[in-house]
């Protein structure tokens, strides 16, 4: 296919792209140097660099970037490691046993995300089943406060992204080829051996995926906290997207709001790009 031919079927896809993230981006960027709130929204007044100023000195704005780190370090890496263990256990698993297993693992993934998280927090209400066991096993109530709430939302976290690695492990693991398994074993490789030497390796483009899709995911993360936390400051449980939330909303602060959202996006570019360099030197390695 030559250049032309390529660039006829690409355009609709590329105007499409253009018009939906970087005409967005650029208006983000523009708004970001306006001092805007409800009620000068039609006659902003350009600040030029000062929205960035504000943010970049906000001690919250901090807080919620180090929180946000922190979730993403925890969850991160927890998704990789149980949905890689879990695929493997429910690759041993046949029949109508494995359907059973993936549909329950999987009930995470196809909730919405509100209405999970909401369930999940009845579980900690005074009158739920984990508050009760809570209370029986230490002798002591369950309270909110900023350790027990970052607390839920990591584990919720953890509970609701695993089956996306869950669901993309198991289905690289049914590629591999029971040749190299088989032959190892006559080879006299024991379990863990296979898995380290042949398994892993078979999964290391998915490993890749996982990882970029999930630090995007962790980055911006908004449901579960804006649940858990209500946005009570008092839990200092704030990520990127809440406080940016109600600096809009709450504080009506439109302007440095959309500072806020570029920030974020250069903070995202910032910790994909050396992964996706890195995949695509794994790429060029494969070939």
């Amino acid at each position: 296919m030559n250049r032309g031919t390529f660039f006829r079927f690409a355009a609709p896809s590329i105007v499409v792209m253009t018009l939906l993230m970087v005409v967005p981006l650029f208006m983000a960027i523009w708004l970001g140097m306006q001092f805007m709130t409800f009620n000068n929204i039609t006659d902003p007044q350009f600040v030029g660099l000062r929205n960035y100023i504000d943010v970049l000195g906000d001690s919250r704005f901090w807080q919620a970037f180090r929180f946000t780190l922190m979730y993403m370090a925890i969850i991160v890496p927890a998704q990789l490691v149980i949905g890689f263990t879990v695929a493997l256990l429910l690759d041993q698993v046949s029949g109508l046993a494995r359907g059973i297993y993936l549909s329950i693992f999987l009930l995470p993934f196809i909730i919405v995300p509100i209405v999970g998280t909401l369930m999940f927090k009845q579980l900690f209400e005074p009158s739920g089943l984990l508050t009760w066991l809570y209370q029986t096993i230490f002798d002591t109530k369950f309270r909110y406060n900023e350790v027990s709430v970052k607390t839920l939302i990591l584990f919720h976290g953890i509970w609701y992204t695993t089956p996306f690695a869950l669901v993309t492990y198991f289905a690289g693991i049914q590629t591999l080829s029971q040749d190299l398994l088989e032959a190892a074993s006559i080879d006299g490789a024991n379990r863990w051996q296979k898995i380290r030497h042949i398994v892993i390796p078979h999964v290391r483009s998915l490993t890749i995926l996982i990882l970029l899709i999930s630090i995007m995911d962790a980055y911006r993360v908004f449901d579960n906290v804006f649940v858990l936390s209500e946005l009570n400051p008092i839990y200092k449980a704030d990520t990127l997207m809440t406080y940016t939330f109600q600096t809009a909303i709450t504080v009506q602060r439109l302007g440095k709001a959309n500072a806020m959202a570029i920030l974020t996006v250069v903070g995202i570019m910032i910790v994909l790009i050396p992964n996706l360099i890195q995949s695509y030197k794994q790429q060029i390695e494969e070939r």
